[in-house]
């Protein structure tokens, strides 16, 4: 069965990163959205169900803690997996999306081999 993603990153050449790790990773991916903050990721969510969500945490407008925590807040996405991918090095950040719901993290740069540890059990 194949799996929708949304990429949330302000980086497009991280979200092209990404997606080229879920192939290597033998992810069967379905359709790929992409989002460059947390306020677009929320607005293709509205009409497209995904079911996983790989998000940056640091980015302008809306970060991916405040994305994770209104993810959370909705009934529809409490079940879906949410790995925050970041070059974050501040323990407290990752602390607290692990706090809010995170179901995982991986720093940047990372390997196709970190992606699919983080996914083995989730999809």
């Amino acid at each position: 069965m194949s799996l929708d993603v949304l990429i949330v990153d302000d980086s497009a050449a991280i979200r092209k990163i990404l997606q080229r790790v879920l192939v290597q990773a033998d992810v069967s991916l379905g359709k790929v959205y992409e989002a460059n903050d947390g306020r677009e990721a929320l607005e293709k969510l509205k009409g497209s169900p995904v079911g996983l969500i790989l998000s940056d945490i640091n980015m302008p407008n809306m970060d991916g803690l405040e994305l994770l925590a209104n993810l959370r807040a909705d009934q529809a996405f409490q079940q879906v997996p949410i790995i925050m991918v970041t070059t974050e090095g501040s323990q407290n950040k990752v602390l607290q999306a692990l706090q809010l719901g995170a179901n995982g993290y991986v720093r940047k740069p990372f390997t196709a081999e970190q992606i699919k540890e983080k996914l083995a059990g989730l999809v």
